[in-house]
């Protein structure tokens, strides 16, 4: 007996791609497209395929078998054949929904989350996004309401596009899949340059390909009727809460030590982990302790970590598999790179974590990774400043102003960039950890027509509204919550592993976890010097204090010093010096940038990284 493609009692779990539309052609028709849309993505799961469609929808699924691995496949139906489901991710709390619904008199043929996905929908509809507890990304077709329902995790975890145009609908987990449809009408959207510039990564809802957006966190939709509507189920906010620390880290260690269990636990493949010389890793690593660690680092003196990693296995008992990347690997496998982010993306350790991922898939399909920890318990670098900058930033905005206009001025000294930094105010200084362009200098960077009056104050505004009687640190993390973590780190993330066809999985992003993580107040996130501070204090029961202490460095990534190499700098250059590249950019002035950065005049390797892999990604889509 068949429900949809699945058997009974078949336990299945899917990291994967989904594509699917909504048109009139004939079903003879749908079959062709939805097939060469889902081969587009077949990268995000090799172990398989499926397909339904009919007069109104085609559905394609691409599988990557973690659970009843000769078994299983998508688009799953239900009984009445009225719910159609496909469906990317981990429901990890599947077993207590099942058993909600089932004692609702629901019977189940199947052990997977998938079907628990598909008749808790049936019995919730909208409200099962509230109660899952994982990362997804789902589209249902609802035959008998003839509408289509889709909906993306609480945190971005697990991406959605969608495109809507003309009466014509269609998603998926890649923009590269839609590409592949007759209706799709590929254009490039210029106005997300400039906010790209700044952050480092593609941040308005329109991506950069015109009228494709992302669904955001936390949000549904419903298409009926040739009409699209976007809704929040769940809003990440904080709710600072005075608390007894030994009580309160006894709650959070509970916490920790099930996440970490849910997600090591539900697979029926070998799990491995990523480990790096920072404390999530390592935390995640001693907690788990998988058989096998991977870890990344670059030929190039001081930055290596691996030393790090190989040490931290072997006092654990583990084995440790370690690559390293040399200038070459790294600017040969942009091109690729910018093709599976879909959009330009200039996070330095985007380029890394391919590699980390790619050694890994050579001997498991699942690995834990540290994402995540630094937003919820507030571990980054930037949310402590230091005595120097606190005592400056007690000065009236207005001098400090003036100082930075006369800084701008002057040659490179020591302290320059701090100056102008501070020179602004909270909301137009922090836009989280990416790259930071002046708005006058992105518009000197800019073509002509490309230049605007549109600014970071403007573009966040409405953001720091939401948290404006918040202190610093709590707007801080507010931010990244909705820009840094699910546009860039979970992007690549998701992006680098399905690439690869591996399943990352992230313990130290979980929305239990986050519900007690959002009470936590501001000392016990920051504390003298020392961030992440309640989280390092639970650690160091796992791990050697040096581990649990370390200061945050991320993928330390050596592209300044490269460009300052011949055979680099020549390879920019003669990126930067094609003749479409007028069509965007200023060119004398991108490769005086260039030029100055060479010669040891002005550090501008982040800007010139983000210029080159919008260049780069150009090529892939465009050019």
């Amino acid at each position: 007996m068949l429900i949809g493609h699945l058997k009974i009692n078949e336990r299945v779990d899917f990291m994967c791609g989904i594509v699917g539309f909504w048109d009139n052609e004939n079903v003879k028709n749908k079959k062709v497209i939805i097939k060469k849309m889902a081969d587009k993505i077949k990268h995000r799961g090799l172990d398989g395929e499926g397909y339904f469609c009919d007069s109104k929808v085609a559905f394609g699924h691409r599988r990557l078998s973690i659970l009843d691995l000769d078994n299983g496949f998508e688009p799953m139906i239900s009984n009445d054949k009225n719910l159609v489901l496909i469906f990317n991710g981990e429901i990890y709390n599947y077993h207590e929904l099942k058993n909600e619904l089932k004692d609702d008199g629901y019977i189940f043929k199947t052990e997977s989350d998938t079907e628990v996905l598909l008749y808790g929908y049936d019995k919730y509809r909208e409200e099962i996004c509230s109660k899952l507890r994982g990362m997804f990304a789902f589209v249902i077709y609802d035959k008998k309401n003839k509408l289509l329902f889709g909906a993306r995790d609480h945190f971005g975890m697990k991406p959605l596009y969608y495109y809507q145009k003309d009466n014509f609908f269609c998603f998926s987990s890649e923009i590269k899949a839609m590409l592949e449809h007759p209706k799709f009408k590929k254009e490039i959207n210029k106005d997300a340059l400039k906010m790209y510039l700044m952050f480092q990564y593609s941040v308005k809802d329109e991506t950069f390909f015109k009228n494709v957006f992302r669904l955001n966190p936390g949000y549904y939709f419903i298409y009926k009727n040739n009409q699209l509507n976007i809704y929040q189920y769940y809003d990440l906010s904080f709710n600072r809460q005075e608390q007894n620390y030994h009580n309160l880290k006894k709650r959070l260690e509970k916490e920790l030590s099930e996440s970490i269990n849910y997600h090591l636990t539900t697979s029926d493949v070998e799990v491995g982990a990523f480990l790096s010389g920072g404390v999530d890793s390592s935390f995640v690593v001693a907690s788990s302790k998988p058989n096998k660690t991977f870890s990344v680092g670059f030929n190039y003196d001081g930055f290596d970590e691996t030393l790090y990693a190989k040490e931290l296995s072997k006092n654990l008992g583990l084995n440790n598999k370690s690559i390293m990347i040399s200038a070459d690997d790294f600017f040969d496998s942009l091109p690729l790179i910018m093709y599976h982010t879909d959009e330009p993306h200039a996070n330095l350790s985007t380029v890394p974590l391919y590699f980390l991922a790619k050694l890994a898939s050579e001997d498991v399909k699942v690995v834990l990774s540290g994402e995540g920890a630094d937003e919820l318990f507030g571990g980054y670098n930037e949310y402590y400043d230091p005595l120097l900058i606190r005592l400056y930033l007690k000065l009236p905005l207005k001098f400090r102003s003036k100082v930075r206009n006369i800084c701008m001025k002057l040659p490179s000294f020591k302290g320059k960039n701090t100056l102008i930094k501070y020179g602004l105010s909270f909301e137009e200084r922090y836009i989280g950890h990416g790259s930071f362009i002046e708005n006058d200098e992105v518009n000197k960077i800019l073509a002509d027509d490309l230049k605007s009056d549109e600014t970071i104050k403007t573009f966040l505004k409405p953001f720091y509204n939401l948290v404006k009687n918040e202190s610093e640190l709590t707007k801080k993390m507010f931010l990244d919550f909705h820009f840094w973590l699910p546009k860039d780190i979970l992007l690549k993330a998701d992006k680098m592993s399905m690439a690869n066809n591996l399943e990352l999985r992230t313990p130290l992003l979980d929305i239990k976890l986050f519900a007690l993580a959002r009470t936590i107040p501001n000392k016990y996130l920051v504390h003298k010097k020392v961030t992440k501070y309640l989280f390092r204090n639970i650690a160091i029961n796992s791990l050697p204090k040096s581990w649990a202490k370390r200061r945050k460095c991320g993928f330390p990534v050596p592209f300044s010093k490269w460009l300052r190499m011949d055979k680099y700098y020549n390879l920019v250059k003669e990126s930067f010096s094609k003749n479409y590249v007028k069509e965007f950019f200023d060119s004398c002035y991108i490769n005086k940038l260039l030029d100055d950065h060479y010669k040891g005049i002005e550090n501008n390797g982040r800007k010139i990284y983000n210029i080159y892999c919008f260049l780069v990604w150009y090529e892939q889509f465009f050019a």
